[in-house]
């Protein structure tokens, strides 16, 4: 049995958990989960022990100074719980952790011990893939289930994916056999800029979470955010003809799916969404805002193999003759063209 000191009697809580790694394309579902926890001043409660579950030479353990002393951070996975005020509060169990090495039924058994312990009512794991969806349009997100009584109620896909699959997966199946309700949030990322942090898939995960569960999450700087890596991405696309070429022929073929999607619930939400927001604005946050245009790096659509961004010409008006710099070692953004993890197809 898990003993829970400190920890009061929560609200009609719910569970919203993301991992670092195979599921988290661009860090943006444990960007999510990050910003709910600094928004909310999240208080930590409890963490795995990284023995049982991570392979320190996969993931390292981090040192540090602390007023001179020296310290290690181990990679783990840790549990915090956050309190949503307004008209009906209710409390969220944040789990943000990167994806185990190992022991992965145990992982899960232990997760769903503390939402046992703390009657967690649902469990929303977030993820985010690498798609052919262009840059300019907005983040799709898909909302899936394994329970047939919870998709017809919550207007959510029944999942049909077979194949490999990582932790978002075998914990959402989990809880289906523990009979705790579980949703799986995916948002889709550019392939040909995966580079993180990615604000904009960040920014619509959360929005997807606020119609899920009924809340209103305080954004803070990321809209801006979002809109400052839409700028940048675009500067990037516009150095290389192939590229934007690429992102044109995305933008058309999206635009050709969507057009049913313009009207009726698609715009329904959004109203919804603005009359939400109407009253009290965005709120207080601090969410630090990445340098679009630093460090990040374009798919070459022809090779599936990132392409650094072209130097500025001189003042002579060549380009440099540098060599060009490799980018950012990334194990989603090497070898073969990316892996789909476990989310249904288009």
């Amino acid at each position: 049995m898990i003993e829970l000191e400190g920890v009061p009697e929560l609200i009609d809580p719910v569970m919203v958990a993301a991992f670092e790694g195979w599921n988290d394309a661009g860090d943006a579902a444990s960007g999510a989960v990050t910003h709910l926890d600094r928004e909310w001043k999240g208080e930590v409660f409890a963490a795995l022990d990284a023995e049982d579950y991570y392979d320190f030479q996969v993931n390292r353990p981090t040192v540090w100074l602390d007023n001179g002393v020296r310290k290690v951070t181990w990679p783990t996975t840790r549990l915090s719980v956050v309190r949503v005020g307004g008209a009906k509060p209710r409390d969220l169990v944040l789990v943000r952790g990167i994806e185990p090495s190992m022991r992965w039924r145990s992982f899960c058994n232990e997760i769903l011990g503390f939402a046992h312990e703390l009657g967690v009512e649902m469990v929303v794991i977030l993820g985010a893939l690498l798609g052919d969806t262009p840059h300019t349009r907005p983040v799709p997100v898909s909302g899936v289930t394994s329970d047939p009584d919870l998709a017809r109620t919550m207007d959510l896909e029944e999942t049909r994916y077979e194949g490999p699959t990582g932790i978002v997966g075998i914990l959402q199946e989990a809880c289906t056999h523990a009979g705790v309700p579980a949703v799986s949030l995916w948002a889709a990322v550019p392939h040909y800029v995966s580079q993180p942090p990615n604000p904009k898939a960040t920014l619509a995960l959360l929005n997807r979470l606020e119609d899920l569960i009924d809340i209103r999450i305080p954004l803070g700087e990321l809209p801006e955010d979002a809109r400052a890596w839409q700028v940048g991405v675009d500067q990037l696309a516009a150095e290389d003809s192939e590229v934007a070429e690429y992102v044109q022929t995305l933008e058309e073929a999206r635009d050709t799916a969507d057009l049913p999607e313009a009207s009726g619930e698609a715009i329904a939400r959004e109203f919804e969404r603005y009359l939400r927001r109407r009253d009290g604005g965005p709120g207080p946050g601090s969410a630090v805002a990445g340098d679009p245009g630093d460090g990040s790096y374009l798919w070459d659509p022809s090779s599936g193999k990132p392409r650094p961004p072209r130097r500025k010409p001189d003042a002579s008006g060549e380009d440099p003759a540098d060599p060009p710099v490799d980018p950012p070692a990334d194990p989603r953004a090497e070898g073969s063209p990316p892996e789909t993890p476990d989310t249904p197809e288009p």
